[in-house]
């Protein structure tokens, strides 16, 4: 019996797009450049900020994060960029009698952001805050801490083939996989994530069914 599920943020529950552009023009490149790069190291398997990287090797992402919000330029999240069925999905959840949490790589100001949507959630929780980033085991170790109910009770619902899918699963979690956004396009045909992936879904709302029929 599935007693939690936990979703991933970027590409999962938020649209990246409007971040992406921010991105973009930060750095000034055309959005379609920086988005064919995110591409390509997706790919390839790396990290997404080596996007970032290939236009401007010796970029601080950490550091040009707190440039962009000294300008006035920082991080955004608002409910134009949350997919449409989000709240739809995590409502029926919650009142299916699910506990409903969301835990991905995020800064700690996006944890923030995220709880200022008033979304039907029970706790949001960012690698920002916790100190520790997927696909590290210790990050899944901190979200059974935090979650109710054994690992094999919890859900996590992410993108992410080597982020979410594969150390969820080796973590003891149930797992699914989300096809949207470029990895979860990507990666959702893949043997690897065909065998760490409970279920493959193509919007959220597909989540409460497939519980009940546990």
């Amino acid at each position: 019996m599935i007693r939690a599920v936990v979703f991933d943020v970027g590409e999962t529950l938020l649209d990246d797009t409007r971040e992406w552009r921010a991105w973009a023009e930060w750095i000034g490149v055309p959005l379609h450049t920086l988005s064919a790069l995110v591409g390509a190291v997706t790919a390839q398997g790396r990290d997404n900020a080596d996007a970032l990287r290939l236009i401007r090797p010796d970029l601080d992402v950490a550091a040009e994060r707190r440039a962009r919000e000294a300008a006035g330029c920082g991080e955004q999240i608002a409910d134009q960029d949350l997919y449409p069925d989000v709240r739809p999905a995590l409502a029926e959840l919650r009142a299916m009698g699910v506990w409903v949490g969301v835990a991905g790589n995020q800064t700690a100001r996006a944890a923030d952001l995220l709880r200022a949507l008033d979304l039907p959630v029970d706790a949001v929780a960012t690698s920002g805050e916790w100190g520790v980033a997927k696909p590290d085991p210790r990050f899944f170790a901190r979200l059974i801490d935090w979650a109710p109910g054994a690992p094999s009770e919890i859900l996590y619902v992410g993108d992410h083939r080597d982020n979410d899918a594969v150390p969820a699963k080796a973590s003891g979690l149930r797992t699914a996989l989300i096809r949207r956004g470029p990895w979860g396009y990507l990666w959702a045909e893949d043997p690897v994530t065909v065998q760490a992936a409970d279920w493959r879904i193509d919007r959220l709302t597909e989540l409460p069914e497939l519980i009940k029929s546990e």
